[in-house]
């Protein structure tokens, strides 16, 4: 399917606000509500709009200090991986994993609420799965730039 100027307007603004009403959001991209929410429908259906979620604030949860974290692994095979990723996805400080390229094998998110959550975090819990050879930790500043998705 080929996406037109209208759909990635349309992509563009639940994007930044996806509980605008039909009425409004065909306003916005030059269609009636019909039109437009049959657009939307085909967005889903062929896999462009995969979901609609909440974006919450995690520094007013109590989670106001991230962490990207590096993970080498000892071996980069298939078990080794998959052992990795079953312990990483029982652990809710880890908001984000990656499997990379480079020098290390992962790269993860970790929320927490201050140094010492994360001090813990890495001691008790990180450093002690199963295949965790070396772990380089880095401290963001402040983020410059976020976006959901990139569209046209």
């Amino acid at each position: 399917m080929q996406l037109d100027q209208i759909d990635h307007k349309i992509l563009k603004e639940l994007q930044t606000d996806a509980r605008i009403s039909h009425q409004e959001l065909s306003e916005r991209v030059g269609l009636s509500p019909s039109p437009c929410a049959r657009r939307i429908r085909r967005l889903e259906a062929e896999g462009f709009i995969t979901g609609y979620c909440v974006l919450v604030d995690e520094m007013r949860m109590g989670f106001g200090f991230s962490v990207f974290v590096s993970v080498k692994l000892d071996q980069q095979v298939d078990r080794r991986l998959v052992e990795f990723e079953r312990a990483v996805a029982l652990c809710p400080q880890i908001v984000e994993c990656w499997l990379m390229t480079g020098s290390f094998d992962y790269l993860l998110r970790v929320s927490v609420a201050d140094l010492h959550e994360f001090e813990q975090f890495l001691t008790g819990t990180l450093t002690k799965i199963v295949g965790v050879a070396s772990i380089e930790s880095s401290i963001p500043i402040r983020r410059v730039k976020h976006q959901q998705s990139r569209i046209r």
